[in-house]
């Protein structure tokens, strides 16, 4: 069996292989992923993933084939895919409103500053109302999470015209966002958004949990909204379930929501200040 890496494979967290009988285009593009995501590339040849899996003692496994990229572990595959933002953003163009875009009272031209990326759905829906002059950056700590979502929303092209530019306005940035928010000048984006549900699943989704063992469960800090309220210049906003004790500790005392919804959203809007 044939591995590539620049570290030790003995018991890698997770390995970089492509389906069987892979082109040398999703040969490359897998090394090419190994090498970003500092991850042992190991050659499929006639073996299964759980082979590959047991053999090498990994947690998951990101795989490269025809149809995506994807991250296998235990059973669940996550990949990236619109999915939920395609729906809301159909409803939106039918008039209907989005109670995330509303706590954001996004307009276009806005720039948004999402500090937990997850899936990139809420990232996608802000890139389609701020538009062609708005600013998308979206912000993931998991490698993993990070290099599949900011693939797929540079390369997946859907039918609906609106969907494939509002995927391709988003920049994705891994780091952690307590980081991120300490190196940036006051004033520099015109919302700062945290949706840290990760952390208690609403629903069983095979892809969701996939990514759900990639991702950071620690709660938003008061550091890091301290230090939103200096990067803003409209709004902080958080997502949580409703009647959420996080509310109330992070300060966040404005609450958007539908009223029988099951997540609601903490606003804290900045007044009087300016670019």
């Amino acid at each position: 069996m044939d591995i590539y890496s620049g570290k030790s494979p003995a018991h890698p967290w997770f390995l970089v292989t492509t389906s069987l009988r892979p082109t040398p285009a999703q040969t490359d593009l897998a090394k090419h992923l190994a090498v970003t995501l500092q991850a042992p590339f190991v050659k499929r040849n006639d073996f299964s993933l759980e082979t590959l899996s047991t053999r090498f003692s990994a947690a998951g496994l990101v795989v490269v084939s025809s149809q995506r990229v994807s991250y296998i572990s235990g059973g669940s595959e996550f990949f990236f895919h619109p999915g939920i933002a395609k729906l809301r953003i159909k409803e939106l163009k039918s008039g209907k409103t989005d109670q995330m875009i509303a706590a954001m009272s996004l307009l276009p031209g806005d720039t948004v500053l999402d500090c937990t990326l997850g899936l990139g759905a809420d990232a996608v829906v802000a890139g389609y109302i701020s538009g062609a002059c708005g600013r998308i950056t979206g912000l993931e700590s998991s490698p993993v999470i990070a290099a599949l979502v900011e693939r797929g929303l540079a390369t997946y092209t859907d039918k609906d015209q609106d969907i494939t530019p509002a995927m391709r306005r988003v920049k994705v940035i891994n780091i952690n966002y307590k980081e991120y928010l300490a190196s940036l000048e006051p004033c520099c984006f015109d919302v700062v958004y945290f949706d840290p549900m990760f952390r208690f699943p609403r629903r069983n989704s095979p892809s969701i949990n996939a990514a759900r063992s990639l991702a950071d469960h620690a709660p938003v800090c008061r550091e890091a909204v301290a230090i939103a309220l200096k990067v803003a210049t409209k709004r902080v906003v958080m997502k949580e379930r409703r009647n959420s004790s996080e509310f109330a500790r992070l300060g966040f005392k404005t609450i958007v929501g539908g009223r029988y919804a099951p997540v609601v959203y903490g606003v804290i809007e900045l007044r009087g200040k300016s670019q």
